[in-house]
């Protein structure tokens, strides 16, 4: 999504959002996310500029005083961008992929079954469609952010094919645009 993303050309424009708008947004995150409601005013403060930034590809941004903070693609669902995964962690469940696969998750690949089950990964219970983060062996930050393509006993299971497919990772278009004024 985000791989040949820049902000010069893929921006199409930008718009302030209403309480009203501002209000069903927090409530969906606290829907997808139950994790983030204590935290949630501190990351979206009610008196702060609260923008919309619209990109090509049907990408919306959402933004705090310029501040990248979640994103979607048409009316999917918002995902937390890199950088707020990195101050609120606990934000996703985690996914761990062993360390022969982080080259290819920062290259933009979806993660393989087999990532997730050889030994150094560590394979959380979840859903098929649950937005994870997923982390490496070693390593204390998370690579990127994912959808669960099966769930975590289908995948130990079959053991072939995508298990999460890579939506934001380090280094992609977005975590290279680090404000929006």
């Amino acid at each position: 999504m985000f791989k040949k993303f820049d902000e010069k050309e893929s921006v199409i424009n930008c718009i302030q959002l209403k309480n009203s708008v501002i209000k069903g947004i927090k409530n969906q995150l606290t829907s997808l996310f139950p994790e983030i409601k204590p935290w949630l005013n501190q990351i979206i403060p009610k008196k702060d500029l609260i923008k919309i930034v619209r990109c090509h590809e049907h990408i919306e941004i959402l933004t705090v005083n310029g501040e990248l903070l979640f994103f979607r693609q048409r009316e999917g669902p918002f995902l937390p961008t890199l950088r707020l995964l990195h101050k609120y962690p606990f934000i996703l469940p985690h996914q761990q992929v062993d360390k022969g696969a982080i080259k290819y998750v920062l290259s933009g690949a979806n993660i393989m079954c087999p990532g997730l089950t050889s030994p150094g990964a560590k394979l959380s219970p979840a859903e098929a469609d649950t937005i994870v983060a997923v982390m490496a062996e070693g390593k204390q930050h998370a690579l990127s952010v994912g959808i669960m393509k099966m769930s975590s006993e289908e995948i130990k299971k079959v053991n072939k094919g995508i298990g999460i497919e890579n939506v934001h990772y380090l280094n992609d278009g977005l975590w290279h645009m680090k404000t929006y004024k």
